[in-house]
């Protein structure tokens, strides 16, 4: 889609930052290739993701945590509903979050990962996927800090231990008697800081333009698709933009293939405060979020909305 930004992650964050940071701002994505995030580990990754939804349905629930959240394991079909929809998603999901020290500060905020025994190097080999993942994502932050004219490693601070989530997604063949009017993913916006998503390459994904428009978004096999969630939108009261987006259910040969993906939710730590940037303020642009909130404050309260906690 030409519209959206297509960057490499080769140049230097100089020449890119403002074409990235022009195309949140108009479309809230943007597409970037060359982000250091190797074709062998997401191969593999892919192969022990399917390996684990491939699992029988009571071994699968059995890494289900009640009254998690869905903070970490599994989380069965048909129970995420986006905010504001009457249908369940049709998918499942797993959750891999930070690895954190006995005793850190912040392990009130962030359980413990669990690992299912059934598939061998799995945990090897998300841990390594999730730490590419907050790599690339970081250089992502730094292109952003430019485009707002703020020092480069601004976000630095903001993110370090940050709650981030990486998803495991299977959305299964679609299944003739599913509810009416469910699809793999009902139109919702991102909570978090960005979204890092590996396997959009499959078709389904669309974006909700300015006008109302439904737009697909096509990257090139292995190439990151990058959006602002509403956590970042209201630091920048709005100047970057959170869009509401969607996963449409396919037709045809598709509708009976399943779809894979790998989303990355990037977060702020649990205590930053989101409040309003004084360089996104002007008299055009009063500030729309005058009381701050801190990111876990935040989250805590879109989890209850998307029925997740």
């Amino acid at each position: 889609m030409s519209q959206i930004a297509s960057v490499s992650l080769r140049r230097p964050l100089s020449e890119v930052s403002d074409e990235l940071g022009r195309s949140f701002a108009e479309y809230g994505f943007a597409i970037v290739r060359d982000h250091g995030i190797s074709e062998e580990l997401i191969e593999r990754a892919e192969e022990k993701a399917k390996e684990f939804f491939a699992l029988p349905e009571d071994v699968k629930r059995s890494y289900h945590v009640p009254g998690g959240g869905g903070a970490r394991g599994y989380t069965p079909f048909g129970k995420e509903i986006a905010k504001d929809a009457k249908v369940h998603d049709l998918k499942e999901f797993w959750h891999v979050g930070r690895e954190l020290s006995d005793g850190h500060e912040l392990s009130q905020y962030m359980a413990p990962n669990i690992w299912p025994d059934e598939v061998d190097g799995f945990r090897a080999t998300f841990e390594t996927l999730y730490d590419a993942f907050d790599a690339a994502g970081r250089r992502v932050l730094e292109a952003i800090a430019l485009h707002l004219e703020l020092p480069r490693d601004y976000f630095e601070a903001t993110v370090e231990d940050g709650n981030s989530v990486m998803r495991l997604l299977h959305y299964p063949p679609l299944d003739a008697e599913a509810a009416e009017g469910a699809i793999r993913a009902a139109a919702h916006g991102d909570i978090n800081t960005i979204t890092l998503l590996l396997g959009a390459e499959e078709a389904g994904l669309e974006l909700l333009t300015r006008k109302g428009e439904w737009l697909a978004i096509d990257p090139p096999v292995g190439a990151l698709v990058v959006n602002i969630g509403d956590m970042l939108e209201r630091l920048t009261n709005g100047k970057l933009r959170s869009t509401t987006h969607r996963v449409v259910n396919p037709t045809g040969e598709a509708a009976r293939r399943a779809r894979y993906s790998m989303p990355f939710f990037l977060h702020f730590r649990p205590d930053f405060c989101i409040e309003t940037l004084p360089s996104c303020i002007d008299p055009a642009h009063p500030d729309d979020h005058p009381a701050p909130i801190t990111a876990h404050d935040f989250l805590a309260q879109r989890l209850r909305e998307i029925g997740l906690a």
